[in-house]
C-alpha cells in the first residue's frame, strides 16, 4: 500500500488532516515516485491532489539536512506561489522544512535568511530565476548547488510558449556546472501532448507520465442574446444577476474590459434591489493587494455568496475554496482554457461542475458549442513545438553574458549549443546571432571575450528584461493615495472623464503625465477602460468542428430555447451550400462583384492565406470570429487564380521581410524577435505568425462549394 511508504511524519500528517483515503493520483505517484530515479509528469483533473501527490513522496524521500536548496518549486503566477505557500508549508510543518517564497513581491528578510543558510524548499517564478541567474550568479550555485527536485506547477502553461522555452533553458543552466542529477516532477491538469510534455523535461524517455482519467460530472447549459462588440445586452446581464445572485460564482468574459463592466453591472443591480455587495473583478491590472483580498474572502468567507468576474488570473489552480458555478461568456479560444475554468467549480469530490456559457454573437456562439462538443469528445490542442526558439537565444545569450560579467566567445556558444532549450539550433546560427548582437552594440568583443555592450546595458538593466513576454506601458491609477490598478493609456485618459476599474467606477480628477499616475475618486458611471492585447489563436480542430455542427442535425440538450433558435439559424444559412466531404469542401457565398470564402481554417493558416491573396493582388478581408474571408473578385476569378496562389513562395522570404520593413509590429508577438538578424526575423515570422506548408495542404486540396 503506497501510504506505508510514506515516512512517519507524513503519515502522522495524513491522519492529522483525517483524509479517509488517498486520491488516484497520490497513490501512483507514492509509488512510482519512491521506487524510480525517472522524472514524472502528473495528469489529473483540477482538485484532484496533485500538490500533494508530488510532495509526499518527495519530502519522504528527501534528507533535508544535507546542505542548500533540496526542492525547487517553479510556478507560472506569483499568486499560485503564495496559495501554495500555505499548503506546502503546513506540511513541511511536521519535517520541521522551512519553506521559501522568492518573487518580487515576497518578504525580503525571508530570503536573506535563505542565502545564508540555504536549506529546504523554495517557491519561485521563472523570473525570479532569471534575474538571480542575472544578478547574483553566485547564489544560484549556493543555493542550488545541491537540488535533488524540481516541481514545475501547472507544466501545459509553458509546454510550446517562449516562456516555456526560457524555463527550459534555465533548468538547463541549473544543471551547469555539473551537479548531482535533480528529477523534475511536473503538474497539469491539461495537457494536449504528452510527447512534448516529456521533451520539457529534457530528458524524454527518462520521463514518465502518470495519468488518471477520472472525470467528473458537468452540469452545463447554454444561452444566447444577441449583443455587440461596445456593451453586453441588458437582457444578458439581468439574467446573469439572476443566475449567480445566490450562488458563489466565478465570470469569465474574454477581455479585462468587459470583466469591469459585468462586475459594476452585476453591483449596480445588486444594490438596487438590496442584494449582497460581494461583486469583485480580478485581472493583471488590477492592484496586487486588491486581487489577494478578492482571493482571502472568496478562500475564507462563510455562507456568503460571491460573483468574482476574472480573466485568466483564476484559471489556474489558485484554491479560492468552493465555487458553486462558472460562468463563461462568449467562446473561450481552446479547450484547454475551457477545462482549466470548468475545473474550477464543484471541487468536493461529491459535487458536479456546473457551467453556464453565454453568447451574444453567432459566430462565438457556434465556437463555444465546438470547443464543448470537442471536450466532451476528450480532445485538447496539442502545443505549439518550439524547436528553433531564435529569439530567446537572444535573450539567453544576454542573461548569460551579463550574470558572466563577460565570457568567452567559444564558451557562450557551446554553453547554449549545449542547453536543451537550443539543441536545435546549429553553432552558425549561434554565432551568426552572437555577431549581429556585438554589430547592434548589445556585445562588446575583447579579444576573445564579450562584454554586455552600450545598447546592451540598457536592455540588461531594464526591470523588464527578466521576462520573455512583453508587458504594457501603463498609468497607476490610485484613489486617496491608495493603488487601485493599472491601466493603458489611451485617449479615454482626461481628467473628468469616468472609468471603470477593480468593480468600481471612478471619475479621473488629475493625470500626471510625468509620473504616469491618474488620481480618482468615486463616481456613479463610467466607461470600462481600453486594454492592449493580441487576439488569441484558435486551433484548425475548433474550427472545423464548426463546420461540422453547421451540417449535423445533433440536438443538443444544454441549449436554451434561444440558443436551439440560433443553432438552426446558422444551420438554414449554410443549407445553400452542399456541403459533403467536411475535409476538403469549402462554402464559398457569391455575392454582387465580391465572394465570401468560409475556410474554417485554424488561425496561422488564415494568416497564411490572408498574405498570399493579398500578395496576389486580391482586396479581401479576414472576418477572424466566422473564419471567412471577403474577397472582391468574382467566382470565376478566384477559381483560376486560386492554385496560383502559391507562386509567391518563390520569394517568400524577399516579400516578407518587405512586410517588416512596412510592418515592424508584425513582430509583437515577439518580446526579443526585432534583435535578431533580418533573415531569422523572417524565419520567426514563418513559424510563430503563418504555417505555410498546412497552407499550401489547404490551398491543394480545398474545393469550393457555391451557394445554389
Amino acid at each position: 500500500m503506497s501510504f506505508e511508504l510514506l515516512s512517519e511524519p507524513i503519515r502522522r500528517y495524513i491522519r492529522d488532516q483525517r483524509w479517509e483515503e488517498l486520491r488516484p493520483i497520490q497513490h501512483a505517484a507514492i509509488s512510482k515516485i519512491l521506487s524510480t530515479n525517472d522524472n514524472y509528469i502528473l495528469a489529473s483533473r483540477t482538485a484532484s491532489g496533485k500538490t500533494e501527490a508530488a510532495f509526499l513522496p518527495i519530502l519522504s524521500q528527501t534528507d533535508f539536512d544535507h546542505a542548500g536548496v533540496q526542492v525547487l518549486y517553479i510556478s507560472p503566477l506569483k499568486a499560485l506561489i503564495n496559495d501554495q505557500f500555505v499548503r506546502v508549508e503546513e506540511l513541511c510543518k511536521y519535517l520541521d522544512v522551512p519553506v521559501t517564497k522568492w518573487h518580487g513581491e515576497a518578504n525580503q528578510s525571508a530570503k536573506t535568511r535563505l542565502i545564508k543558510r540555504p536549506q529546504g524548499i523554495v517557491l519561485i517564478t521563472p523570473e525570479s530565476l532569471e534575474a538571480m541567474l542575472v544578478n547574483k550568479p553566485f547564489n544560484v550555485k549556493h543555493l542550488f548547488g545541491n537540488l535533488k527536485f524540481v516541481v514545475i506547477d501547472e507544466i501545459h502553461s509553458f509546454i510550446g510558449t517562449d516562456r516555456g522555452t526560457q524555463l527550459k533553458s534555465i533548468i538547463s543552466r541549473l544543471r551547469n556546472p555539473p551537479s548531482p542529477p535533480f528529477r523534475i516532477i511536473g503538474l497539469s491538469a491539461t495537457i494536449g501532448d504528452y510527447v512534448e510534455a516529456k521533451r520539457f523535461t529534457g530528458n524524454e524517455t527518462g520521463t514518465k507520465v502518470l495519468l488518471d482519467r477520472s472525470a467528473k460530472e458537468v452540469e452545463a447549459q447554454f444561452r444566447y442574446f444577441e449583443g455587440s462588440d461596445s456593451e453586453l445586452p441588458l437582457d444578458l446581464v439581468k439574467d446573469l444577476y439572476l443566475e449567480t445572485e445566490n450562488n458563489k460564482a466565478l465570470i469569465f468574459p474574454n477581455s479585462r474590459g468587459r470583466v469591469e463592466e459585468v462586475s459594476v453591472k452585476l453591483k449596480k443591480i445588486s444594490d438596487r434591489v438590496q442584494g449582497h455587495s460581494n461583486y469583485f473583478s480580478h485581472h493583471s491590472s488590477v492592484d496586487k493587494d486588491v486581487r489577494e483580498y478578492v482571493e482571502f474572502f472568496a478562500k475564507n468567507n462563510r455562507g456568503q455568496n460571491f460573483a468574482i468576474a476574472c480573466t485568466s488570473t483564476l484559471e489556474l489552480g489558485i484554491d479560492i475554496g468552493t465555487v458553486d458555478e462558472v460562468v463563461q461568456i462568449d467562446a473561450t479560444n481552446s479547450i484547454s482554457s475551457l477545462i482549466q475554468r470548468l475545473g474550477r467549480s464543484g471541487r468536493r469530490n461529491s459535487e458536479k461542475s456546473r457551467l453556464i456559457l453565454y453568447a451574444t454573437k453567432p459566430w462565438s456562439f457556434l465556437q463555444s458549442l465546438a470547443c464543448w462538443a470537442l471536450y466532451q469528445d476528450g480532445f485538447i490542442e496539442p502545443p505549439e513545438t518550439n524547436s528553433r526558439p531564435l529569439d530567446i537565444l537572444v535573450h539567453q545569450a544576454l542573461s548569460i553574458t551579463k550574470g558572466s560579467s563577460g565570457i568567452e566567445i567559444e564558451l557562450l556558444v557551446n554553453q547554449l549549443k549545449q542547453n536543451c532549450a537550443f539543441e536545435d539550433l546549429s553553432i552558425s546560427d549561434i554565432e551568426e546571432i552572437i555577431d549581429h548582437l556585438t554589430e547592434c552594440d548589445l556585445f562588446e568583443k575583447l579579444r576573445k571575450e564579450i562584454i554586455i555592450g552600450i545598447e546592451g546595458e540598457k536592455v540588461v538593466n531594464s526591470r523588464n528584461f527578466y521576462s520573455v513576454f512583453t508587458t504594457e506601458d501603463t498609468f497607476k491609477v490610485l484613489s486617496s493615495g491608495s493603488p487601485i490598478g493599472d491601466i493603458p493609456f489611451s485617449p479615454q485618459i482626461v481628467e473628468g472623464e469616468n472609468l471603470l476599474l477593480a468593480a468600481r467606477i471612478w471619475k479621473i480628477i488629475h493625470v500626471d503625465f510625468d509620473a504616469k499616475r491618474i488620481h480618482v475618486i468615486k463616481a456613479l458611471d463610467g466607461k470600462k477602460p481600453s486594454f492592449s492585447g493580441t487576439a488569441a489563436s484558435v486551433h484548425g480542430s475548433v474550427r472545423q468542428k464548426m463546420l461540422e455542427l453547421l451540417y449535423s442535425k445533433e440536438v443538443f440538450n444544454v441549449l436554451n430555447k434561444a440558443s436551439v433558435m440560433e443553432l438552426g439559424k446558422l444551420r438554414k444559412e449554410f443549407t445553400p451550400f452542399n456541403i459533403q466531404d467536411f475535409q476538403t469542401e469549402r462554402p464559398m457565398r457569391i455575392k454582387d462583384g465580391s465572394v465570401e470564402l468560409f475556410t474554417f481554417a485554424g488561425t496561422k493558416i488564415n494568416n497564411t492565406i490572408y498574405l498570399l491573396l493579398d500578395l496576389a493582388g486580391f482586396e479581401c478581408k479576414l472576418n477572424t470570429p466566422s473564419s471567412s474571408f471577403e474577397i472582391e473578385t468574382s467566382a470565376t476569378h478566384l477559381r483560376a487564380k486560386w492554385p496560383a496562389l502559391q507562386s509567391a513562395l518563390q520569394d517568400i522570404d524577399e516579400h516578407l521581410s518587405d512586410l517588416i520593413d512596412k510592418r515592424p509590429q508584425i513582430l509583437s508577438f515577439s518580446k526579443w524577435g526585432s534583435l535578431l538578424p533580418r533573415k531569422f526575423q523572417v524565419e520567426l515570422l514563418k513559424r510563430k505568425y503563418y504555417d505555410f506548408n498546412e497552407a499550401i495542404k489547404f490551398i491543394d486540396s480545398c474545393k469550393f462549394v457555391e451557394n445554389c
